[in-house]
């Protein structure tokens, strides 16, 4: 087999191995499941059942939920106008996260009669996920207000999570930006140095101390006081023969 054929069938491999993990490996799962509510009327109790869908798209560093009830729940015993009913209501968090997340809609488009299942409208809302791992999203509490009256609907069945998503928390982790330093020591100019290094030059530091000398310094003033008598004495012999030249021209 050429090197070329080799490359591309290594290539389709890698391809393909790739495409099996991310599809062993889903980032999010949604169930329609049915919750069985117990509403709290003015009057009085009544139940209902409806599928619930919970739908949740990343937006930003959080996600934009939807909450869809695909049967109506509770009744109202006259007819509710358009605009007259207002729902909101509460998912749970579970898994790695923790609380309730608010959803809410608008109110109905068009006028709901009498004695008829309340159709609710799709409910939307923010998430930013406040841990990192897999987080679970359960219907909770519904609450209705129509015509200056509030109903409340419970879930009474334990109903399992309608989505489960897999977050990262907003943010990430937080750590320090740096650490302190310390000043160094006497530096080449003698004076105290930023740097961290010990000089070899002489001079005074910072404590105003008497500059110190080395074996560099000894040797320096060794070789100076050897060239001072050394011309010292070349000047000397130099005055001794002109003076016995000018005492030989007098004779």
């Amino acid at each position: 087999m050429s090197y070329q054929k080799r490359t591309a069938a290594l290539a389709s491999v890698a391809a393909l191995a790739g495409s099996a993990l991310f599809m062993a490996a889903p980032a999010a799962r949604a169930d329609v499941v049915d919750v069985n509510y117990k509403c709290q009327t003015p009057i009085g109790v009544k139940t209902a059942v409806s599928p619930i869908d919970i739908k949740g798209v990343k937006s930003g560093s959080g996600y934009q939920l939807t909450m869809s009830w695909q049967k109506g729940v509770s009744s109202s015993p006259v007819e509710l106008g358009k605009g007259a009913m207002s729902p909101s209501a509460t998912i749970k968090l579970g898994g790695a996260d923790s609380g309730t997340v608010a959803v809410s809609g608008p109110a109905n488009q068009a006028a709901i009669p009498a004695n008829t299942p309340i159709k609710i409208n799709d409910l939307t809302g923010t998430y930013t996920p406040k841990a990192t791992g897999k987080v679970t999203f359960t219907a909770a509490v519904l609450t209705i207000k129509a015509l200056g009256t509030t109903t409340t609907c419970t879930p009474t069945n334990s109903p399992g999570p309608s989505l489960t998503l897999d977050v990262t928390a907003a943010g990430g982790s937080s750590g320090s930006s740096g650490s302190t330093g310390s000043t160094g020591s006497t530096g080449s100019t003698g004076s105290t140095g930023s740097t961290g290094s010990t000089g070899s030059g002489t001079g005074t530091d910072s404590s105003g101390t008497l500059p110190k000398t080395g074996p560099d310094d000894s040797v320096i003033a060794l070789g100076t006081l050897g060239g001072t008598v050394l011309l010292a004495g070349a000047a000397g012999t130099l005055w001794l023969t002109r003076r016995n030249q000018t005492a030989r021209a007098r004779r």
